[in-house]
């Protein structure tokens, strides 16, 4: 019994050393001037506190971001669509100081489509995919040891239409991720109505088309998230304000649609759509973002079907959340109101999924995206 008692008290404070005090939470930004860019935060995770640290500023709308598995990298899209004179964005590389987070520019290549909205880095770190708004397309640009980035080593042009004119007259590229066991890469295009699967090979970067499956017409896929159990994935599909699960099978590349589900209290009104999508690292949990509306929706999530039900409809205290977070232990949630400019925390109850406000809050100019760097490991 003494034995026991020891070995559950060794295993309570392994959990609580490794549980972070604090993590860094990097914000992109849409930019007006050159004194705006990227920020990074404190978020205290005892209170859920937020601090400004630090910005990098002269950044051109360096919107959404990710961060290199080996934590020393971090890329942002420049959404932009003149890159040197080419119809196209931009796709900057930063390294990480390990010990205050602050960044500093390494390099810029061409995102190969105009208005880069969404990145992110393959599970080994050789590869930057970015979705290209205008004119709908993907790329992969490879990564040097270093972190810099070298030209695109693949690029996909989409192809098409849908029912909503003008908006839909085109491909939209808005998304795209890489699958669990990292052999695929899925794309939401808005202007097709599609989700689109791609083979991808780290090694070489390449990007394959390998199928898609349709959202409804009008629809407008826009952000995806993928189970942590890698049977299920999700699409917002931003103009319906609706969620989209999906069955997900990972040795074929393929989705199957299960279920569409609102993500509002009410109908829908003028100038509503939605923005983010993600899985609370749990899987119990799925929330989505509705901009007009200035809520998160709130879903649980059935583990054996994977379909959703609606729990809580929490407003972001602010308006246009065009993004959130949600940090790696599953305590908080992180707001990002673009219209106001400030960036909220709310408590995340781990047995309900329901959101409370932490009272906590920074101004940051247009926010956009939101992600978190643990560098006390």
């Amino acid at each position: 019994m003494r034995t026991f008692l020891m070995t559950l008290v060794c295993i309570v404070a392994l959990n609580l050393q490794a549980a972070p005090k604090q993590l860094l939470v990097y914000i992109g930004t849409y930019t007006k001037t050159e004194e705006q860019g990227i920020h990074w935060l404190k978020l205290e995770m005892a209170t859920g506190k937020l601090t400004a640290v630090g910005k990098l500023a002269g950044q051109e709308n360096p919107s959404f971001l990710a961060i290199h598995p080996n934590k020393k990298f971090l890329y942002a899209v420049n959404e932009i669509g003149n890159y040197k004179g080419e119809k196209a964005g931009g796709v900057s590389a930063y390294s990480i100081d390990p010990k205050t987070g602050a960044l500093t520019f390494l390099n810029q290549q061409s995102s190969k489509g105009g208005a880069p909205c969404h990145l992110v880095v393959d599970a080994t770190g050789r590869n930057v995919l970015v979705a290209n708004y205008t004119g709908g397309s993907v790329a992969s640009l490879p990564i040097s040891r270093k972190g810099r980035l070298r030209k695109a080593s693949s690029f996909v042009q989409h192809k098409g239409s849908s029912v909503l004119k003008p908006r839909q007259a085109a491909p939209h590229g808005h998304s795209i991720n890489v699958s669990p066991g990292n052999k695929f890469a899925v794309a939401a295009d808005l202007g097709l109505d599609k989700v689109l699967v791609y083979g991808f090979n780290a090694k070489g970067g390449k990007l394959t088309p390998v199928g898609f499956t349709k959202v409804a017409p009008g629809a407008g896929p826009r952000h995806f998230a993928f189970h942590p159990n890698g049977k299920f994935a999700y699409v917002i599909n931003e103009i319906t304000l609706t969620v989209t699960a999906f069955g997900w099978d990972e040795a074929k590349g393929k989705l199957s649609e299960l279920q569409t589900i609102t993500t509002l209290p009410v109908e829908r009104g003028k100038g509503m759509s939605t923005a983010e999508v993600q899985v609370h690292p749990s899987g119990k949990f799925l929330y989505g973002s509705n901009r007009g509306h200035n809520t998160i929706a709130v879903f649980s999530i059935d583990g054996k079907t994977g379909k959703l039900k609606a729990i809580q409809h929490q407003s972001t205290l602010g308006k246009t959340p065009r993004n959130f977070g949600i940090d790696p232990t599953g305590k908080f949630l992180i707001a990002a109101n673009q219209s106001s400019g400030d960036v909220f925390t709310f408590h995340i109850n781990q047995d309900t999924g329901e959101l409370k406000p932490t009272s906590h809050s920074v101004k940051v100019p247009m926010p956009v995206c939101v992600k978190f760097l643990d560098l006390s490991e």
